[in-house]
């Protein structure tokens, strides 16, 4: 996985099976674990901080296509960085969007569709993606 991943800041673990289309545009901080089934479309950047957790069957998708059908039937892609920050858990079956940033110290609900940025510390869920509340030090 340090071969093909562009950084590995530490101790890394992606069970098996793991997809990407480069490799080089990935960055994964420190403690990081991923569950089966990721995918990585990394057309641009992707970026994970530190301590992020992720469940089954996710993926994280920098490319796009244009709305229009003459320009996308002409081949057009384009791609957005993704940024995950530090201390994140995904869970199952989730889909993050291009161009989307998830703060530091979030929770994102399994089966959610991330489609804008999620602000620090917020617990997320559901299709699109939304913050349902802050995350409290007092609550699990």
């Amino acid at each position: 996985m340090r071969r093909i991943l562009g950084h590995v800041e530490d101790s890394i673990l992606i069970e098996q099976p793991f997809f990407c289309d480069y490799g080089y545009n990935i960055s994964v901080g420190k403690n990081f674990y991923a569950n089966f089934n990721l995918v990585i479309l990394d057309g641009a950047k992707v970026t994970f901080g530190d301590n992020v957790f992720i469940a089954p069957n996710r993926g994280f998708h920098t490319a796009g296509h244009p709305i229009d059908p003459v320009e996308r039937n002409k081949g057009l892609e384009y791609a957005r960085p993704i940024t995950v920050g530090n201390n994140v858990w995904i869970g199952a079956s989730v889909t993050v969007l291009p161009g989307v940033t998830i703060g530091d110290n979030c929770v994102i609900g399994a089966g959610s569709v991330v489609t804008k940025d999620i602000t620090a510390g917020s617990v997320a869920v559901g299709n699109p993606c939304r913050v349902i509340r802050k995350i409290d030090e007092q609550q699990p």
